[in-house]
């Protein structure tokens, strides 16, 4: 199988293959997406990057059998058009499942990565055996995937899940379109936003936690408060869903020292007792591995081996 997973800063292209209980990565390609030069740039290195990968399985004697793309929403899964996400500007009404299925012919399918994430982690991560799970993206962008009662719950228009849009203040760093929201305090985006406020200058949320990790007490504060705003967004999960497992994935695994003391306080503060007492919150298991294995389970889906 081959899996595409487009992120706002970078893109990777992964060929791989179920093996038992679990999915191996046997090559990759990855470079940055440039939303900026607008998405025929990265679409052609994702176009050249799947003719490699599909020649080097048919080197091996390997058939590629489909395709999985993962990206940030909004997009049309059904329809498999990438809709202007806000980490990919420019990217506006993008048919990416016709465009690879035109130029090789297989099973294309397009995912949500929170809910591919969400798929990947319950499959073949720290899921496996639940049935209330919830993950969240936690990168350029700040998203969840919900396994509901056995199933992936994608809602009416496959919109379900994007706590990243809800305000948690009146004001403060903008993501997701909007300012003082979840995206916008606890995504990349917003922590680098939050380090100007912090007067640490213009940095990344890499740099902001390479500081704290050093010791740097305004770089610790700004990631303290980002695990505040954390934890109010988890304990709203917790109260609407009931869930026995949050996986959150990139940088609060990364940065778990600094993000986690301030969100267990204030979970502790603002959930139902009663359901946070059942509920286990884990960094993803899968670890860096997870938006290829995410896109790989996608594919699975499309059609591949399994």
């Amino acid at each position: 199988m081959i899996g595409v997973d487009i992120g706002g800063t970078k893109s990777a292209v992964v060929l791989g293959r179920t093996v038992g209980d679990r999915i191996d990565v046997l090559e990759r390609r990855v470079f940055a997406t440039s939303p900026q030069l607008g998405p025929d740039h990265a679409l052609g290195l994702i176009r050249n990057a799947v003719r490699e990968l599909r020649a080097f399985a048919d080197r091996a004697g390997n058939a590629v059998t489909a395709i999985g793309v993962c990206a940030g929403g909004p997009l049309d899964a059904a329809l498999g058009v990438i809709l202007s996400p806000p980490n990919l500007p420019g990217w506006d009404t993008v048919p990416i499942v016709r465009l690879l299925a035109a130029e090789t012919g297989l099973p294309v399918r397009l995912e949500n990565d929170a809910n591919a994430g969400a798929l990947a982690e319950w499959t073949y991560g720290a899921g496996r055996g639940t049935r209330n799970l919830i993950f969240c993206t936690c990168g350029t962008g700040f998203g969840a995937g919900l396994i509901l009662d056995g199933r992936l719950f994608a809602g009416a228009s496959g919109m379900a899940g994007e706590i990243g849009h809800v305000r948690l203040a009146p004001d403060g760093p903008v993501g997701h379109g909007k300012r003082g929201s979840v995206e916008g305090f606890c995504s990349g985006g917003g922590i680098a936003q939050l380090a100007e406020r912090y007067s640490l200058g213009a940095v990344t949320a890499q740099s902001v936690g390479e500081a704290a990790q050093a010791g740097d007490p305004s770089a610790q504060e700004v990631l303290a408060e980002v695990g505040n705003r954390l934890g109010q967004t988890l304990a709203i999960l917790v109260d609407l869903f009931n869930p026995e497992l949050i996986v959150i994935g990139g940088i609060f695994g990364r940065q778990r020292r600094f993000l986690w003391p301030a969100c267990e306080r204030v979970l502790r503060e603002e959930a139902l007792p009663r359901s946070l007492a059942v509920c286990r919150i884990v960094p993803a298991e899968l670890g860096e591995q997870i938006g290829d294995v995410a896109a790989l389970t996608v594919a699975l889906a499309a059609g591949g081996p399994g």
